[in-house]
């Protein structure tokens, strides 16, 4: 059976990082999709879409993190990793207090995945970019709608701890 792992956590807690350093050992890796949302957004002459329009961000997460578990229930590797999963979408717009409509939850509810690894706000590693807008301290607040989602919907969550990118790699696979 497929192992599906979440990799959660606010905005510049080394998620990325890590996922990048397994996939160059060759694990089936799902990146992160909202920079590539906020980019088309962007190009389109919209700064940051999920600020101006936060439910339409959010149906574009959420469309996109399907296909992703869609295309990994096609895929022969035993194991897969995930930039976020799909009650992420769920937690940001909880996080935002963002009514939103059911599809999301009974999204969250039908696509299940194996283990979620939180990574937790880290002040030391944190930067923020031109995707990137959250301060820290709303990292962390992000961080906390994140864990409260996953745990309402009946996941196990491990923290990751504080170390180098490859120790961090090995923590998760020493424990899927």
């Amino acid at each position: 059976m497929q192992q599906k792992i979440v990799f959660i956590g606010g905005p510049g807690t080394g998620k990325s990082s890590v996922l990048r350093y397994l996939k160059r050992r060759g694990y089936k890796c799902m990146p992160e999709i909202s920079r590539e949302v906020t980019r088309e957004a962007q190009e389109k002459g919209i700064e940051q879409l999920f600020l101006t329009e936060p439910l339409l961000f959010s149906y574009k997460l959420l469309e996109g993190r399907e296909k992703q578990y869609l295309e990994a229930d096609k895929s022969n590797k035993k194991v897969v990793f995930f930039d976020r999963g799909i009650p992420s979408v769920q937690a940001y717009l909880e996080y935002f207090n963002t009514e939103f409509p059911e599809d999301f939850t009974k999204k969250s509810e039908q696509y299940r995945y194996t283990k979620i690894f939180q990574f937790l706000p880290w002040e030391k590693i944190y930067r923020s970019d031109n995707e990137r807008y959250e301060t820290f301290e709303q990292a962390k607040k992000i961080s906390s709608c994140l864990h409260k989602v996953y745990a309402d919907l009946g996941y196990e969550i491990i923290n990751v701890p504080f170390d180098s990118v490859r120790n961090r790699c090995y923590f998760i696979l020493n424990n899927i």
